[in-house]
This record gives C-alpha cells, sequence and structure tokens, in this order.
C-alpha cells in the first residue's frame, strides 16, 4: 500500500515536470513580439519626413510608428479589442503577485522592477492590438493567426499537462485559464475571418471601406437631436427607468470595454483565490485551536481556558461559514459595480454633450488638458486596480455585517434564547423610536406654531418667516441642553456611516468619496473627470458630423465631376448664394450680429448710448444696430442731390 502511494506520487511528480513555465515562455516571446512590430513598422509609412530619410532615401520614408489601438475615437473592433485584453489578464494579474520578481531587490526598486514588467507584458501581448489595428489586413491576420497559435499550444500544454495546484487544489490552472484560453481562441477566429475577407477583396478587385471620422451611430444620434420631441412619449417599463436603458445611437469606446472584461476576469480569478485561501486559513485556525484544546486538556488549572474552548469553536465554525456566504454577496456587488461604471459613463458623457455641468463640482468645471489626457492612460489600470481591491474591502465590511446579524438575531434563537434576544431588541428600538419621534416633535412643533400662514392655498409649505418669536427662543432654549446629548450620538453615527459608505464605494471611482471641498484630494475621481471631459472633446458626435461634413466639402471642391464641363446649367454666382445665407442666418440668429467685425469696430458710433445698450435685450439691440447700418449704408452710397437756383427776371 505504501509502495503504491509512493509510486502515485512519483508519477505525479515525473508528470509536473512537463510542465512549462509561462514566466519563462513570457520572456521568450520578446523575441517575435519584436519581429512582428518591426514588420509592421517597415509596412507602415510616415506622414512627415525625416532627417534620417534624406540621409537613407531607400527607406522610402517606412518604420512609421505602430498604434495598437485608439484608445479614444475608434470604436470598430470592439468586442475583438476586448478579447485580447482578456487573454492580456493572466499576465496582468501576475504583476500582482510577488512571483513576477525572478531576483531579489531593494524596497525602493520595486516600483521600477513593476514598470519594467508592465512594459514587458505590454510589449509580448503588443502584437495582437498592432495586427487587429493595422491597415494592411493581409499581412497582420496572417501573423496574428501564427502568434496566436503559438499561445494557444503553450497555454493549452501547460493546463492540460500539470493542472493542479497548491490553492484550488484539482484543476486549478484549468478553472484558472479558461476565460484566457477561451480569448485567445476568439482572436484566432477574428484573424482567420480577417484574412479570409482580405482575400476576397483582393481576389475580386474590390476595395475596403474608406475609413470615416463619423459612425453611422453617431450620425443617427445626430439626426435624432434634429427631431422634434413627440408630445406623448411612450412608457417606460420599470426594468429601463430603474435599472438600465439601453441606447442604440451610444457605444462604449475599446478602451472602456477592455477595462471591464479585464476587471471582470479579475474578480473572476480574485475570487477563486479568496474562496480557497479562505479555506486553507480557517484549517489553520482549526489546527491551532486543536492544540490548544489538547494543551487544555493535558493541565488540569487551566479551567478559564476550557470554559473558553467552546465558545471559540463556535466562533470559528460561524467565521467561515460567514466568510464563504458573503463571498458570493461581494462577488456579485463587485460584478454590479463593473457594470453601473458603464451606465455613470455613459449618463454623464451625455450630461456634457448637452452642456451640464451642474453635477460635477465647480473647480472641475474646466480641467487642466494635460490632466486630462494623462487621465486616459491611466483611467484603465486603476479602474481594475480599484476593483480588485475594492472587492476585498467590501468583502470585509460584508463580513463584518454578517458577524454581527449572527451574534445578535441568529445564535440567540439557536440556543433557546430568543425572548431574551426579543426583550433587547425591543428595548432598543423603543429607544430608537423615542429618538426619532423626538426629532419628528421638534419639526411639528415648528411647522404648527413657529412659521406664518402660506401666503397663497396653492403654495406647498409655509414660508421660512419666523411667527411667535418669545415663545420660539424659550422652546430653543429647553431644546439646547436635549440636542446636545443628542449631538454627541448623532456624531459616532456620521463617523460610522463615513467609514461604512466610504469603505463601500472604494472601487467606484466615478463618485468622491472625499467631501465637498476635497474632491481634489480623491485621485481616483479626478482621473475619472479627466478622462470623461477628454471623451467628450474628441468624440462629441455633432462635433463630429461637423468635422466629417467639412471633409466631405473640401474633397467634393477638390475631385470635380467628370462631367462638369459637360454642364449646361449655368453656375450661381458665389458671393450672392453666401450672402444671402448670411442674411437668412442673421435672420435665424440676431444675436450673432453683435458679433460681426464691422459692429465690433464701430461700436462707439452706430450704438445709440452706452447706457441704454446695456439695459436693452441683445436680440433688440442686435436688431437695432443692423437697422442703423443699412440707413448709414444707404446714407452713403445714395446719388448727389443737385440744387438747382431758379433764374432771377431782370
Amino acid at each position: 500500500m505504501m509502495r503504491n502511494q509512493g509510486d502515485h506520487v512519483v508519477a505525479e511528480v515525473q508528470e509536473c515536470q512537463r510542465e512549462i513555465s509561462m514566466q519563462l515562455y513570457l520572456h521568450l516571446s520578446l523575441v517575435p513580439a519584436v519581429l512582428i512590430v518591426g514588420v509592421l513598422s517597415f509596412l507602415q509609412k510616415r506622414d512627415h519626413s525625416l532627417a534620417i530619410d534624406r540621409r537613407l532615401p531607400f527607406l522610402g520614408g517606412r518604420f512609421g510608428i505602430v498604434v495598437p489601438l485608439d484608445s479614444i475615437g475608434s470604436l470598430s473592433n470592439r468586442w475583438s479589442y476586448g478579447f485580447a485584453f482578456g487573454a492580456v489578464s493572466s499576465s496582468v494579474l501576475l504583476l500582482f503577485s510577488e512571483n513576477y520578481i525572478i531576483f531579489p531587490v531593494p524596497s525602493w526598486a520595486r516600483a521600477i522592477v513593476y514598470l519594467i514588467g508592465a512594459l514587458e507584458v505590454g510589449l509580448v501581448f503588443f502584437p495582437f492590438f498592432a495586427c487587429l489595428s493595422t491597415p494592411f489586413r493581409r499581412t497582420g491576420a496572417v501573423m496574428g493567426i501564427l502568434y496566436s497559435l503559438s499561445w494557444i499550444m503553450v497555454t493549452v500544454w501547460d493546463t492540460f499537462t500539470c493542472p493542479d495546484g497548491k490553492i484550488l487544489g484539482k484543476y486549478q490552472k484549468l478553472i484558472i485559464q479558461w476565460p484566457c484560453i477561451l480569448s485567445l481562441i476568439f482572436l484566432l477566429g477574428r484573424f482567420i475571418y480577417i484574412l479570409v475577407k482580405a482575400a476576397r477583396i483582393y481576389l475580386h478587385g474590390g476595395q475596403e471601406d474608406p475609413a470615416e471620422l463619423i459612425e453611422q451611430h453617431q450620425v443617427q444620434h445626430v439626426k435624432r437631436l434634429l427631431r422634434k420631441t413627440p408630445a406623448h412619449s411612450k412608457r417606460r417599463s420599470w426594468l429601463r427607468s430603474q435599472v438600465y436603458e439601453w441606447d442604440p445611437y451610444f457605444k462604449f469606446p475599446n478602451r472602456i470595454i477592455g477595462t471591464v472584461v479585464i476587471s471582470l476576469i479579475g474578480l473572476y480569478t480574485m475570487t477563486l483565490v479568496d474562496y480557497s485561501l479562505s479555506n486553507v486559513t480557517f484549517d489553520q485556525i482549526d489546527r491551532w485551536k486543536n492544540t490548544l484544546k489538547q494543551l487544555v486538556t493535558s493541565c488540569n488549572e487551566t479551567e478559564a481556558l476550557g470554559a473558553m474552548i467552546p465558545q471559540l469553536e463556535e466562533f470559528i465554525d460561524v467565521a467561515r461559514k460567514t466568510w464563504l456566504s458573503t463571498t458570493i454577496f461581494a462577488s456579485l456587488n463587485s460584478v454590479a459595480y463593473c457594470f453601473h461604471v458603464l451606465a455613470c459613463y455613459r449618463k454623464h458623457l451625455k450630461r456634457l454633450w448637452k452642456g451640464q455641468k451642474g453635477f460635477l463640482p465647480e473647480r472641475f468645471h474646466n480641467p487642466c488638458s494635460a490632466v486630462s489626457v494623462a487621465s486616459i492612460a491611466r483611467y484603465s489600470g486603476w479602474q481594475i486596480a480599484f476593483t480588485l481591491w475594492g472587492y476585498l474591502m467590501v468583502h470585509f465590511v460584508h463580513f463584518l455585517f454578517a458577524l454581527v446579524f449572527v451574534y445578535v438575531l441568529v445564535l440567540p434563537v439557536v440556543h433557546g434564547q430568543a425572548l431574551s434576544m426579543l426583550s433587547r431588541l425591543g428595548i432598543l428600538a423603543l429607544t430608537i423610536c423615542l429618538v426619532i419621534v423626538l426629532v419628528i416633535l421638534q419639526i411639528a412643533l415648528v411647522q404648527i406654531f413657529f412659521l406664518q400662514d402660506k401666503m397663497s392655498p396653492t403654495d406647498k409649505q409655509k414660508p421660512l418667516a419666523l411667527n411667535n418669536r418669545k415663545a420660539f427662543h424659550c422652546f430653543n432654549y429647553f431644546f439646547f441642553f436635549y440636542n446636545v446629548v443628542m449631538g454627541v450620538t448623532n456624531c459616532i453615527l456620521r463617523l460610522l456611516f463615513s467609514i461604512v459608505v466610504g469603505t463601500w464605494l472604494v472601487s467606484r471611482i466615478d463618485r468622491s468619496i472625499m467631501q465637498r471641498g476635497y474632491e481634489s484630494m480623491d485621485a481616483g475621481y479626478s482621473t475619472w473627470i479627466g478622462m470623461i471631459f477628454a471623451d467628450h472633446y474628441h468624440s462629441n458626435p455633432v462635433m463630429v458630423c461637423f468635422s466629417q461634413l467639412l471633409v466631405s466639402n473640401s474633397l467634393e471642391k477638390h475631385t470635380p465631376s467628370v462631367y462638369s464641363t459637360f454642364s449646361n446649367v449655368p453656375s450661381v454666382n458665389c458671393r450672392a448664394r453666401r450672402r444671402w445665407m448670411l442674411f437668412y442666418t442673421l435672420m435665424r440668429n440676431p444675436t450673432l450680429i453683435l458679433l460681426r467685425k464691422h459692429h465690433l469696430s464701430s461700436s462707439s458710433t452706430l450704438h445709440t448710448s452706452s447706457s441704454l445698450s446695456r439695459h436693452l435685450d441683445p436680440v433688440v439691440q442686435a436688431r437695432v444696430m443692423a437697422f442703423k447700418t443699412l440707413n448709414h449704408r444707404a446714407q452713403s452710397q445714395a446719388p448727389p442731390q443737385i440744387i438747382t437756383t431758379p433764374a432771377k427776371d431782370p
């Protein structure tokens, strides 16, 4: 029997010796990654010539910058980029562990090591993003297929050859790595689709769709703004009004989708590790408890410790079950936060599109441009880290509340002390109710006796005007001493609520956990505001639509039609058409008259008086100035008057 067990252990060790070190493969993948990036850079031509092009003219402007993904304006291949981020997730989570530091370094140099590690991970997985975004579709697809296949084979081999682990036990690697494998398989299918599509276009002699500034959903959004709002809108369901309302004319950028994908995969991995480590921890505590129990039984003079053993056993059992049950609620809470951040992103961005900034603190209405652009680079990493650490903090808060609930309500019932528990809860509830009743009584007395009557029967409440001032001063004096005691209790409750709510919302960087006036100390919230402002300025549908119209008109002017020379239609006077459009615009927007150049330069001679124009409505003032300008031009352009003098009679 012992020999069979030994053979099994030896076989298991020999089987695990076929394991591939993913860290070593990550370092070795730098070579093909650099080669792929070099090939794509060679194919990419630079927009502007440099000094090296004159020294080496045979380059022909090649070796341009390879862009992995457009994190601001591009909305194509969003889910492909999301699965590419999913393939990166396992290596990103590896940066959080101590195993990534392969050689000992001083504590002050760890930040530099983590920076180098992040750059290495980014370079290794750079080909996935570059092959998706490159304009050379066939070359990028072929290299993407080969690179994806290599990673799939190595990951699958490492997962199925030695699936066991120290934390999750049997099939640990399969449980952890299946999201990464699924993402790699999706990328492989996507590259195959790109290659087939590019080959069909090449064989049939077609051309790919030209890249445009505006997306179709942005066009539909602008059209919806130009439509008249219906008088009677459809009644929305409870799910759409309270939970989430889908908008077909809004799409989340690649950066947001990739952040959510990595956050969800990281939460999945963190939950598994949390569950396994908690089992290991509680098993170790059980062993310590058994050792203490044996020590108590061996010594006869430890009666005090002997009485504590049953309580310790009960606490360990309750803590184990409570921690495992709250794992589920903490995970669901963090997942809900991930999707709630998406809803907040869309809501805040739409408010900025409408010009509404009232939901932001006043100091953040005009953020620094450099801070906003840097926030785009910081947001994804910070959101992922906040989500993972927030899960642990929320889990601990849930655990504390669950322990209090069990010891206050559940255990007294189990031990047959339900009546004493109900009596204590009744006394506590009565005390709280009395406090609330006294607070409400103060408000009711003020409402009835110390406020003046309504000025109009249609008013919702009485005006903020005192009545019975002498009685109010006596009322204020006697309640002063009671409110001192109430203030101490409310101060403690305020501190407790701030700690609980701040810990609960630590993973939500769309909402500041600092008090008003101190929001700038919340770096996560500052990053969120800078990011949404950068997206607002770069992806506003109205602005993008206007830019697309300008580009389209410019191209039409520079590329005349072939049949334009055979057109017999006389050309319209361009100046007359421009002046007619100017007249129509000024008639519909009279306030623009005040901003015209000749009005600004001659405002001192054309307007009536400064005191009068200051009080006039801008529209009226604009019309008066326009009328005076027309009269001034009519007088200046009138023909000279000929004065005749009648001849005198001799």
